[in-house]
């Protein structure tokens, strides 16, 4: 699972989204017979993004699939990103199952009716959504529309090298972002020359994990209003974040010199990882770095922890950020009730659940495949599945111009880190103001 892809926002793709949402809409498309079939039958095309050994993992339960419906056959295309996808399905391309790897595709996929609403097919078989998290039932449907289903999730926490933490005198984890501060401080050295050493914690938004999104839990910080509009000037969450990352990039050497640092940092998924060679002593990763240590510096001495809270939002302390895959029926299906059959299968069948979850080291999405005893848990790793069933964990909402907010903020949230703003409620103000621009001109 690559959720984190979403984050590298196309212009092609946000233009793609863009206009996909202002055509069509979300009716039309297959829906359920009204009774399933006793056998499924005949063929389905699957499209998903995988590669390399994660895509034999896939292929793999794909298999078992086939086995269990001895009378469907899956074609699989893998490596097929999602800009590619939808402008198949566009062009009108019979997709029939179609995995995307960005929860900021539903709000477009839904809209456009790309992706066709599943309510018919998940009513009639009676699938037991209480199985889902409220945040995970939120990213996968727009305005009423179920347009999709999760397919595991990527959860986002704090990881810590358990070493340098104790030699520094530290036994456990910060658990708010003042303690944070005060330990990214001690933990940092520098080179004769003044040029960070070893770094405590990276504030800089766009070092690796570092993301709006991935830090707004911590101050219960929102995105979007009821209504589709920006809710980040009016969340208080979001001055309380960005004021502690500026006192900390001061504190640590101001901006230019964590630049720097940045600069030369190791590939992020590779054993030159910052965090894996101990040039970074914290960092904000997914669940999914826990496999990658285990391949690539299995020596390591690391543990994890929920991302601190900020200062009044003590009570948000075991929450995180939620993203995840989702997978949905294409408009153009030639084989609809096989492909809910799989979906199906993928999404709420407890075993398959579990061989997804071992072998792409991602969060299940179904309470009963969490808690199987066959799914492998290292403590490290369960951190990520508690994150995962706290209520107050969140995501960043389906909207109708796809992750465009997240950009917007994101151009803004470059210029705070730089020094280049100093009147962040003016700031917000503008991203709002922007913001609801783009949906406005969405909605037209």
């Amino acid at each position: 699972m690559r959720t984190r892809k979403s984050w590298l926002v196309i212009p092609a793709l946000v233009a793609i989204t863009a206009l996909g949402a202002c055509s069509g809409g979300s009716g039309g498309g297959p829906t359920a017979a009204a009774t399933a079939p006793s056998e499924v039958t005949g063929t389905v095309e699957f499209w998903h993004f995988f590669t390399d050994r994660e895509a034999g993992v896939i292929q793999s339960v794909v298999d078992d699939f086939e086995k269990a419906n001895p009378g469907v056959k899956v074609v699989v295309k893998s490596g097929q990103d999602d800009q590619k996808m939808r402008q198949a399905i566009s062009a009108g391309q019979p997709i029939d199952v179609g995995l995307s790897y960005s929860t900021d595709q539903v709000g477009p996929l839904c809209s456009s009716g790309d992706f066709v609403d599943l309510s018919s097919f998940i009513t009639r078989d009676k699938v037991d959504l209480t199985q889902i998290p409220d945040t995970v039932l939120g990213y996968t449907s727009y305005k009423g529309v179920r347009c999709t289903m999760p397919a595991l999730a990527d959860v986002y926490g704090l990881y810590y090298n358990k070493d340098l933490l104790a030699a520094a005198g530290y036994t456990e984890p910060p658990k708010t972002l003042d303690e944070l501060t005060d330990m990214a401080v001690k933990l940092t050295t520098f080179n004769d020359d003044g040029s960070i050493k070893q770094l405590g914690f990276m504030p800089l938004l766009g070092y690796y994990e570092n993301a709006e999104a991935h830090w707004a839990p911590a101050a219960d910080a929102q995105w979007l209003n009821e209504d589709g509009t920006s809710a980040i000037g009016s969340s208080p969450g979001w001055n309380a974040i960005l004021e502690w990352q500026k006192d900390l990039i001061a504190k640590l050497g101001g901006y230019q010199k964590l630049a720097d640092f940045q600069a030369a940092l190791g590939q992020e998924f590779s054993a030159e990882n910052d965090f894996q060679t101990g040039k970074v002593a914290m960092n904000v990763d997914g669940e999914y770095r826990t496999a990658f240590i285990a391949d690539q510096t299995p020596n390591l001495n690391y543990g994890t922890a929920p991302m601190p809270s900020a200062k009044g939002y003590e009570d948000s302390y075991g929450a995180g950020y939620i993203t995840g895959n989702i997978v949905g029926i294409g408009k153009g299906a030639k084989n609809p009730e096989a492909a809910w059959a799989l979906i199906k299968y993928l999404t709420t069948n407890t075993e398959a659940q579990v061989k997804l979850s071992n072998g792409l080291k991602n969060a299940p999405t179904m309470h009963d495949a969490i808690v199987s005893p066959d799914l492998e848990v290292t403590p490290q790793f369960q951190t990520f599945l508690d994150i995962f069933e706290n209520p107050k964990s969140s995501t960043t909402p389906p909207s109708g111009i796809g992750a465009e907010y997240q950009t917007i903020f994101g151009t803004h949230t470059a210029k705070w880190q730089q020094g280049d703003v100093t009147d962040l409620p003016g700031m917000l103000s503008t991203v709002d103001d922007e913001i609801n621009a783009a949906v406005k001109l969405q909605a037209g």
